[in-house]
């Protein structure tokens, strides 16, 4: 069956299957394999709160099989050997993967390279050296990176940063601090931006750069790991940076023009968290569908009850909607346009509709919704995470009341 009119194209539509074969292959076996380890806290996390060792060693082994297979690199610029495939592939890509693997299989979401973690077009403008140090084991799915932007008083207002890289020689000292930074506590390098020009920054007239640093750099620390919705552990980190030497090689891109990077990477951020809600979406509704034709009440599924059913009806118009937004906004974006206006209403719908979709499909489960080991829970708490990451539902209403004061009425 058919449901949108502008197919993707073959080479796409080619991946996605080639996706769902490798995770058959290789996500599926290893999270029933190793359940007991993956569905335990107390061995999932070390005592620090990261990932433990036997739980980042498989996710290590899934995202290097996938940059065997040609997945893991698929969007990364193709002057550095990877796939050099547009937008519209990644949002395709994204999607599929989130809606094969849900909440359950969630080492499958290693298997492309996410924009802070890996190879991306965020490392578009490493210098030379840079790509020879960094880029081979980046590449290969060996190392990894985090992506240090915000800060306790500095989130939605990323300018407002205070973490400042000053003149050392032919080089800088980072100081400052990091906050809610994702794969922080096993990366092996962190993309961090710092003040380099404060009267510029002051002005929001730029003085913002990007350096690359191995997270091994003297005066580097992981503070701590942030644990959240009650979990024993997690991926987010606060990041300290005390005088960390930084070299003209690590600088990304242009001296205080940093912030043009933070964006790319932001940009990326908003149609990667656009496409994983419409998988979740689409796996979650799948689950209730399947059990409202096996749960019973009163001598009748509870298919039969059409207050069971409207409203996932409600709740599946919402997702093909979002679905639409998001694939428009990476094709205009995959053309050359800035899409800023569409980016964010596809990023702030699919966050409040997935939401209200998976709160939907747990109440569809009754009591059983509730329980581990339907992973409908997860699904909701990382749907109500993208309702803040890469962007507040708040700042996607001020830019698209930005753009449309400025006159991008076309809707």
């Amino acid at each position: 069956m058919v449901a949108i009119a502008h197919e993707y194209s073959e080479d796409i539509q080619d991946i996605r299957s080639a996706i769902e074969s490798f995770i058959r292959a290789e996500v599926f076996p290893r999270h029933e394999k190793h359940a007991a380890l993956f569905d335990d806290e107390r061995r999932k996390y070390g005592a620090n709160g990261a990932y433990s060792k036997e739980v980042w060693q498989l996710v290590s082994e899934v995202r290097q099989a996938s940059a065997k297979a040609g997945f893991y690199q698929m969007s990364a610029p193709a002057e550095f050997g990877g796939g050099g495939l547009g937008l519209l592939a990644y949002y395709a890509a994204w999607e599929r993967i989130y809606h094969l693997c849900g909440m359950k299989y969630w080492i499958g979401h290693y298997m492309v390279s996410h924009w802070a973690k890996g190879p991306s077009p965020v490392l578009r403008n490493l210098t030379k050296r840079a790509q020879d140090e960094y880029l081979p084991g980046l590449m290969e799915g060996k190392t990894t990176m985090c992506f240090g932007m915000s800060e306790p008083d500095a989130g939605s207002d990323a300018m407002a940063m205070k973490t400042r890289a000053v003149p050392d020689g032919d080089g800088w000292r980072i100081t400052g601090g990091k906050i809610w930074t994702s794969n922080s506590p096993q990366a092996d390098y962190v993309v961090v931006f710092a003040v380099t020009e404060p009267e510029l920054a002051a002005k929001r007239k730029g003085g913002i750069s990007a350096f690359i640093v191995p997270t091994k750099s003297e005066g580097f620390s992981v503070e701590s790991v942030i644990k959240m919705w009650g979990h024993a552990g997690g991926d987010e980190g606060i990041l300290r940076f005390d005088n960390v030497r930084v070299e003209p090689h690590q600088l990304i891109g242009e001296l205080h023009k940093g912030f043009r990077t933070a964006m790319l990477g932001v940009s990326l951020g908003r149609l990667y968290n656009a496409s994983r809600a419409i998988g979740v979406c689409r796996w979650g509704l799948e689950m209730a569908l399947d059990y409202t034709k096996i749960r019973h009440t009163f001598g009748k599924p509870i298919s039969e009850y059409q207050g069971v059913t409207f409203p996932l009806a409600e709740r599946a118009t919402e997702v093909h909607a979002a679905h639409l937004m998001g694939r428009n906004a990476a094709e205009l974006l995959d053309r050359g346009l800035p899409a800023t206006k569409e980016l964010s209403m596809a990023k702030s719908y699919a966050a409040e509709i997935g939401a209200r979709c998976l709160d939907q499909v747990i109440q569809t489960h009754g009591a059983i919704g509730f329980t581990n080991e339907m992973y409908l829970t997860e699904a909701y708490i990382m749907l109500r995470r993208i309702n803040v990451a890469d962007g507040s539902r708040e700042i996607m209403r001020r830019q698209i009341v930005k753009s449309l004061l400025d006159g991008d009425v076309d809707l």
